[in-house]
């Protein structure tokens, strides 16, 4: 199975969450490791967009 890092969204560095193929999540709160902010995504088929607040 193909595994994909989630980015963040700020940095484009990889932070701590792996994705499947089948991953969807909505309104997930990452952690950034390299640029310390928390970001909400929503992921769908492997692509991963900021949510709107």
């Amino acid at each position: 199975m193909e595994y994909k890092w989630l980015l963040c969204p700020i940095c484009k560095s990889k932070t701590r969450t792996k994705l499947r193929p089948d991953t969807e999540a909505k309104n997930l709160i990452v952690f950034c490791p390299k640029c310390k902010n928390e970001s909400v995504v929503n992921v769908k088929n492997m692509e991963i967009e900021e949510a709107e607040c």
